[in-house]
């Protein structure tokens, strides 16, 4: 069996480095908007990776790119290349040996945003081996209206008071789950009182992981069809004996999930990779606190995660531990940092994700971050094999959220003969099947075969 992936080339700097600070993006666009001529506009080149491209002024030349379906860049010369989406905030390009990325450009008024998704806020272009950075912006040539829309978080999170003190569970919603269905079971958590609706709102992923219209997976193709010669269960937590996932730990009531759950693909992957002999335990605050790419604790997406870890790579848990909330970002310029070579959708672009090609990345290349979406039903969780129930806690002021975990396994019920993912979470290992919880497979249950992340982190020398 093959298994890509690695361990650390963690390169030691001097002193202490403050790294760059955060941005928020409501921007809501979608692939369509995506697709047809863009002209970049383009700053100086040969920065290293602190260049601010806010304050870089673009224009100095253009290019000119044709993004057509499903994945394909084109240049003024037909060179191709490729291109994805990142959710509905940006997209990224990869072209002549150069990566472009920028989220789309926003307004906000009050509770009102405005997306320009022809347009692009300053993004971030550098070669492939990340040297040579510069700035640009980029205007679709094709026009498209703005979008303005109420911010349904600040809505709803007055509307609904969620800043309110913690509430009594509803032991009778509890009860409900438990009589309508006998595939898992229910229960009460004493741990539960402690958090407000605003502290699951953000535990369940926070408003930045918000995904508004769902991702349908890719349809089967004879290829994905050799699932068939895969086998029936697969669990990297016991693989001939041997467990190669990183411990359980927990989030708080910062919505850093995205963080854990790519934090946790990379140290299982190196695991892997080295028969476990080296078993780093890395820092998901760094990029709560640090990265340019994600909204610290309103959330983020794992995709933009194996960006930030490539570009400008990520240190262990001892170097930066975490703190549940948003700090100045210091790192001590002694700590080594592990570098992704690559990152990427399963299936191989956005919208390309399935069973089959979730099986076989798991198998082939280890565990990887997917997202669902959460219904307050899943809070209780305590075991067996989850699906939304339909019920909802007539309590609870709930708003959809899209929650961030780790993907380690799969199998099938020897009794019902009923599929399911194994998935370990970031609430503690009181919470569900000692931290992990399983959920129904291939039926895109609450959307998560809809959207993969993976990452290969570089080998060692």
């Amino acid at each position: 069996m093959r298994v890509s992936g690695t361990a650390t080339v963690l390169l030691c700097v001097l002193s202490l480095w403050v790294e760059a600070s955060l941005a928020d993006t409501p921007a809501n666009c979608t692939y369509e908007d995506l697709l047809g001529t863009w002209v970049f506009q383009v700053s100086t080149g040969g920065h290293n990776k602190s260049i601010n491209c806010s304050n870089e002024a673009t224009g100095v030349k253009t290019v000119t790119f044709t993004l057509e379906k499903p994945a394909s860049a084109l240049d003024e010369v037909a060179s191709i290349g490729f291109f994805t989406i990142i959710y509905n905030q940006g997209f990224e390009v990869v072209i002549n040996n150069y990566k472009w990325f920028a989220f789309f450009k926003y307004t906000t008024e009050g509770q009102i945003v405005t997306s320009y998704c022809d347009q692009t806020l300053p993004g971030w272009v550098h070669d492939v081996l990340g040297n040579s950075w510069a700035c640009f912006v980029a205007k679709r040539v094709e026009p498209i209206p703005p979008r303005s829309a109420v911010d349904s978080l600040q809505q709803r999170l007055l509307a609904h008071r969620l800043f309110q003190p913690p509430h009594k569970t509803n032991t009778d919603f509890i009860d409900s789950i438990n009589s309508v269905q006998s595939s898992w079971t229910a229960a009460y958590y004493s741990d539960h009182e402690k958090y407000s609706q605003k502290d699951w709102y953000y535990r369940a992923g926070g408003p930045a992981s918000r995904i508004p219209v769902r991702v349908r997976p890719a349809p089967l193709t004879e290829g994905m069809a050799k699932q068939a010669s895969l086998p029936r269960s697969w669990d990297w937590r016991d693989v001939y004996g041997s467990n190669y996932i990183s411990p359980v730990r927990n989030q708080g009531a910062c919505g850093s999930c995205y963080s854990f759950a790519a934090m946790g693909m990379l140290e299982a992957r190196i695991r892997i990779t080295t028969n476990n002999s080296q078993a780093p335990i890395l820092s998901p605050q760094q990029v709560v606190s640090c990265s340019h790419y994600s909204q610290g604790c309103d959330g983020g997406f794992p995709y933009l995660i194996g960006k930030y870890v490539q570009d400008f790579g990520v240190v262990e848990e001892s170097c930066l531990p975490y703190e549940g909330e948003v700090t100045l970002c210091r790192i001590p310029r002694s700590c080594g940092r592990l570098y992704t070579a690559e990152y990427s959708y399963v299936g191989g672009y956005y919208g390309g994700c399935s069973e089959a090609a979730m099986m076989q990345e798991l198998l082939y290349n280890g565990p990887f971050a997917v997202s669902f979406e959460v219904y307050p039903d899943f809070r209780y969780y305590k075991g067996g094999i989850y699906h939304h129930t339909g019920l909802l806690d007539a309590t609870d002021p709930f708003e959809l959220t899209n929650h961030a975990v780790l993907l380690v396994g799969y199998g099938r019920c020897n009794k019902t003969g009923q599929k399911y993912w194994v998935v370990k979470n970031s609430w503690g290992t009181a919470w569900g099947e000692k931290g992990f919880f399983r959920i129904r497979r291939g039926t895109d249950e609450c959307a998560i075969e809809s959207i993969g992340v993976g990452a290969i982190p570089i080998q060692a020398l």
